[in-house]
C-alpha cells in the first residue's frame, strides 16, 4: 500500500492546470450562465415593462377634453380641461378636481 502512494502523488502533481492570465474559452463558459440569465431577464421583465410604459405615455398624450378617465387612485371622471401637465376632471356634478397627467391610469371607452 505504501508503494503506490508516491505514484499517486506524482500523478496528482502532473494533472495540475497551468495558471494563465489570458481570457480563454473556459472563462467564457463560466460567464455563459450569467449572460443567459441577463438575456432571459431582458426579454421577460425589462422589455415588456418598457413597452407598457411607452403605451402609457402615448395614452397620456392623447387624453382630450370630454374623455372619461380613471386615475391611479381609482377615481372615475370626465376631463373638462386640459393643460400641459395637469387635467381638470369632473368627478360629480359641479365637482372638479385638478390632477397631474401622470395620475391618469386609463381611459374608459
Amino acid at each position: 500500500m505504501f508503494l503506490f502512494f508516491p505514484v499517486a502523488t506524482a500523478f496528482a502533481e502532473d494533472a495540475a492546470p497551468a495558471a494563465g492570465g489570458t481570457f480563454g474559452m473556459g472563462s467564457l463558459m463560466n460567464m455563459a450562465p450569467i449572460i443567459l440569465m441577463f438575456v432571459i431577464f431582458y426579454f421577460l421583465l425589462i422589455r415588456p415593462q418598457q413597452k407598457k410604459a411607452k403605451e402609457h405615455r402615448e395614452m397620456l398624450s392623447q387624453v382630450q377634453k370630454g374623455d372619461s378617465v380613471i386615475t391611479s387612485s381609482g377615481i372615475h371622471g370626465k376631463v373638462t380641461a386640459v393643460a400641459e401637465d395637469t387635467l381638470t376632471i369632473e368627478i360629480a356634478d359641479d365637482v372638479r378636481v385638478k390632477f397631474s397627467r401622470d395620475a391618469v391610469a386609463a381611459r374608459k371607452p
